[in-house]
């Protein structure tokens, strides 16, 4: 055997020795949608964060919530951290009982997403959503949602539409977070009533002083609205791209991990990926089982070069 064969045969073995590097060589880059809600900003972030430091290119677009739905079933989205369950169940179930896009694990539990009202309106008598059309004239027959087409404006939508709790001739208010909140901060200082989507993790839980309202079950779900959040992908990528595949289902985040991340974010106006490194730097224990079984992109262990990238 000649030393070009011997050399072929060496490339061959190596190749056939390293599959997961060969799965992963068409998973450049990574490519995240994200819908502007400062939750997902922070575990995006985070998530990125570590991709490169183990090789990975990321690319992030903010779109809608149905975008970000249509771009994974186009091939044009791979990951989505955000898909808020049972909330959502009417956006995203459809495309994953199609096989168009995949459920992963939980990344969060533990979270809540219903409608509130500041804690004044609350002592005032309001404490779920039948009190809410009594009072119609005070809250100007108006439900305060964040960006048009989100889970959570549609199925205050639906409460309108199906006239539920005499809400059928209130108005939804479509605005964004950051908006939504600063039409509270608005009203706040003089008492002025308002209901909104709420929900946790969030620093809006910890900068103003709320309270969720009962008894819209049918709609948010139990528990005012309990949520588990799951990752989300393009149908097929993590058995296309497994070791970002294997990142993505170690991923498990806080609620303590996002208040503090989402509060230097929007409070402190530290640049998401700042403040995830910092995290990071900060609690490196988290890496452990997030990075168990994950090498870099060209195959070599993948905690310790997380850990030299952030200067660990």
């Amino acid at each position: 055997m000649n030393k070009m064969t011997m050399g072929l045969a060496t490339t061959a073995l190596a190749l056939s020795a390293s599959p997961l590097m060969a799965a992963e060589e068409g998973c450049q880059p990574v490519r995240f949608a994200e819908v502007g809600w400062t939750d997902i900003t922070a575990t995006t972030a985070l998530t990125t964060e570590v991709l490169e430091a183990l090789g990975y290119e990321t690319r992030v677009d903010t779109v809608s919530v149905p975008i970000a739905y249509s771009g994974m079933k186009n091939g044009d989205f791979d990951v989505f951290l955000g898909n808020w369950m049972p909330s959502m169940a009417s956006i995203s179930d459809p495309y994953v009982e199609q096989g168009q896009v995949d459920r992963l694990g939980a990344n969060l539990e533990g979270a809540k997403y219903t409608l509130a009202v500041p804690q004044y309106v609350h002592d005032a008598g309001v404490t779920s959503v039948a009190d809410l059309d009594e009072h119609a004239e005070q809250f100007d027959a108006k439900l305060h949602g964040i960006e048009a087409g989100n889970d959570g404006n549609q199925l205050i939508q639906d409460m309108i539409d199906d006239d539920a709790f005499g809400l059928g001739d209130w108005q939804l208010v479509d605005s964004s977070e950051a908006g939504m909140l600063a039409e509270l901060r608005a009203r706040e200082p003089d008492e002025k009533w308002m209901v909104f989507l709420g929900w946790e993790p969030h620093p809006m839980n910890t900068n103003f002083d709320i309270a969720y309202l009962e008894g819209a079950d049918d709609y948010f779900g139990p528990n005012l609205g309990g949520a588990t959040v799951y990752t989300n992908t393009r149908a097929g990528y993590a058995d296309a791209c497994p070791n970002v595949g294997a990142l993505l289902n170690n991923l498990s985040f806080t609620l303590e991990m996002e208040n503090q991340l989402m509060g230097e974010i929007m409070d402190e106006g530290t640049d998401p990926r700042e403040a995830a490194r910092g995290y990071l730097q900060a609690h490196p224990q988290v890496l452990d089982g997030w990075l168990d079984g994950v090498t870099t992109a060209d195959g070599e262990p993948g905690l310790p070069a997380v850990k030299q990238a952030l200067s660990l």
